[in-house]
């Protein structure tokens, strides 16, 4: 080991373990990279004293990260490309990494490809904190700011030589979607010298964010926004984006943080007019026709001078009554209704529309509760069968000695216990609609083979008798298991799985979607009750990992919008404990602990939200932390707000 890299091991070990003052105040690193540390420390449990390798994620793993990117990844690659372009004959190599921290996609030398690949910089990389320590990609994820993380700032005594430069990329729902990072093996000592880094990273993190944002809203009303005349067509900072009542569907980053200062909540799903001084019908006033200078709208709260550029939908009159476009015709509405915007559910919702009037059947796939028979019953109403029924069979709820009367009927007397004048099993009562086999994987495998007969010979042989009855139904299963293992342990049939998958649909987990707060608003307007939904609680909801998917979520929401009553406001106390938990330490009930009684950052913590009011996110805006971070802080040490 170095010489160096001894001294960083001490100087971490002093100043995050044990809290100590380093001997040389020079060597103090600034307030977010000892943040960091103490997080690697008593948070990630990481020890200072390791000289820890880059981890490089094999192959296939890669690939499942970057297939929740996909679409995002040709978009943000013309991004990299020109980034590469300035920085490359300065030593530095290109990342992207996900919100996870895995490198996703990279730009670096040819001929330094084993050196990057050993120091990390590097496709398939993991950067986040709680593996690599601090580093540029880890802390921006963990801060959600842009920075500079330079040589001795790392954790790892191993990274030290390495300079890191990270922006944060938000998507137009607000959550962090991916890293830009630009990094290199050697530079020089000083950290300032790493600002114009840092200035390229930001405009280029901001310009794939951006056209980002305009992929996903390439169909509505766009609303582009700049303090000067000049640069609103140009470079617009602010971006927003309109339903077909003119609600908040979509925004960047700028305007995020613009909007939520103005109002002290999240904007997604207010009205334009509760935002800006101006009509929703004046929308015209702002087209490309109209001169720049003439342009000026001010903002609701604050009269804040802006000037916007609004772009209306493709083919569409900008004068039209509807400010957002029609459905796209080639997506039927049941079907566009399952989601909010969330990529992956929408490439499967695309595929889904070209077979809706189609004989293939459909094997449904994806977690308990993620909506598979609700995508199952858009498809029915989405075809030319909606007017005919949709019979739901779930294989799992049927008794094993009962499903073969129930699937496929009987005649009177054919076994003991039939009834006695014969009953038309699911199968016929689904002619000429669609059959919805949920929980496939679960049919015993006797009765297997005879409903490939019926998917194969369109006719269904009830219990007793000696002649076929011909069906006439489009079967769409389901299941949350993986068939193709059920196939290969034998405990389920290959011809049927093959004749079940003509085209296989996965849907996504909750927890993956990125449509999330509209699907609250969606549900939270089902309830019927007029609520409102506080940030703090959109915060915990859109960071609760949902293992129970859409059915906990409707749940959630229920019982919610009932404890806020008529007219009231969810907030974290409105929330089930299965949500925000109890605090570690803390009572159910009763006033927030004695300031003697926490540790000193307990109590420096409680000290700021006492004098705040209360009010979580100014003393996030203060200690320039998120919102989560500082919920994190008081569960720690059982901090709880009085009135709860």
């Amino acid at each position: 080991m170095e010489a160096l890299q001894r001294e960083h091991i001490h100087a971490v070990m002093r100043l995050a373990g044990d809290g100590l003052p380093l001997a040389d105040p020079a060597q103090l690193p600034d307030a977010v990279i000892r943040e960091s540390w103490s997080r690697c420390v008593h948070e990630h449990g990481l020890d200072p004293t390791r000289m820890q390798e880059a981890v490089i994620l094999p192959s296939p793993q890669v690939r499942e990260h970057r297939d929740r990117l996909e679409e995002f990844l040709h978009i943000a690659r013309h991004g990299l490309e020109s980034l590469y372009q300035q920085v490359a004959g300065m030593g530095y190599c290109v990342l992207l990494t996900d919100a996870r921290g895995v490198t996703v996609d990279f730009i670096g030398d040819l001929q330094l490809d084993a050196t990057l690949r050993r120091a990390g910089l590097y496709l398939g990389s993991d950067w986040s904190e709680h593996h690599a320590g601090t580093c540029g990609v880890g802390t921006a994820i963990a801060t959600g700011q842009a920075l500079t993380v330079h040589q001795g700032d790392h954790f790892d005594a191993t990274h030290i030589p390495l300079t890191c430069t990270a922006a944060p990329v938000y998507d137009p729902l607000g959550r962090l979607n991916a890293i830009l990072d630009i990094s290199a093996l050697t530079s020089p000592q000083a950290k300032s010298s790493q600002h114009l880094a840092l200035q390229l990273v930001k405009v280029y993190a901001n310009r794939v964010e951006n056209a980002n944002f305009l992929r996903w809203f390439r169909k509505d009303w766009v609303l582009k926004l700049h303090p000067s005349p000049e640069f609103v067509e140009i470079s617009p900072d602010f971006l927003v984006a309109l339903d077909l009542a003119g609600r908040i569907v979509g925004h960047n980053r700028a305007a995020q943080l613009l909007l939520e200062a103005e109002t002290g909540s999240t904007v997604l799903g207010l009205p334009f007019e509760q935002l800006f001084n101006a009509r929703l019908d004046d929308l015209g006033r702002f087209l490309r026709a109209m001169p720049g200078d003439r342009r000026g709208i001010t903002l609701a709260r604050s009269g804040r001078l802006l000037f916007l550029h609004a772009v209306p939908p493709p083919a569409r009159s900008a004068t039209a009554a509807a400010v957002a476009p029609a459905p796209d015709a080639a997506v039927p509405a049941p079907l566009a209704g399952l989601s909010g915007g969330d990529p992956a559910l929408d490439r499967q919702i695309q595929r889904a529309a070209k077979l809706v009037d189609t004989p293939v059947s459909v094997l449904i796939t994806g977690e308990t509760g993620s909506g598979k028979e609700y995508f199952a019953k858009a498809l029915h109403r989405a075809s030319q069968r909606r007017d005919k029924p949709f019979v739901a069979v779930n294989c799992a709820a049927i008794p094993e000695t009962l499903i073969e009367s129930e699937l496929f009927g009987h005649l009177p007397g054919s076994f003991s216990g039939a009834a006695p004048k014969g009953k038309r099993g699911l199968i016929q009562e689904a002619d000429g609609g669609t059959l919805f086999l949920d929980e496939i994987g679960d049919m015993p495998l006797a009765l297997q083979a005879r409903l490939l007969r019926v998917l194969a010979e369109r006719e269904v042989l009830p219990i007793g008798a000696t002649r076929a009855v011909k069906v006439e139904v489009r079967v769409i299963a389901a299941t949350h298991a993986d068939l193709q293992q059920l196939v290969r342990e034998r405990r389920f049939r290959d011809d049927l799985y093959y004749r079940l998958a003509g085209a296989h649909l996965a849907l996504p987990p909750l927890r993956e979607r990125r449509d999330l707060p509209w699907l609250v608003h969606k549900l939270l307007r089902e309830t019927g009750r007029p609520v409102t939904l506080a940030p703090e609680a959109e915060q915990w909801l859109r960071h609760h990992p949902w293992p129970g998917n859409l059915r906990e979520l409707k749940n959630v929401v229920d019982y919610a919008s009932a404890m806020a009553g008529e007219g009231g406001t969810i907030g974290l106390a409105e929330l089930p404990d299965s949500i925000v938990g109890t605090p570690t330490g803390a009572a159910e009930t009763g006033p927030a602990p004695a300031v003697g009684m926490l540790p000193p950052e307990g109590q420096l913590l409680l000290q700021y939200l006492r004098a705040a009011s209360w009010n979580v996110s100014a003393v996030a805006h203060q200690l320039g932390v998120a919102r989560m971070t500082i919920y994190r802080r008081m569960k720690r040490w059982g901090i709880r707000e009085p009135s709860h």
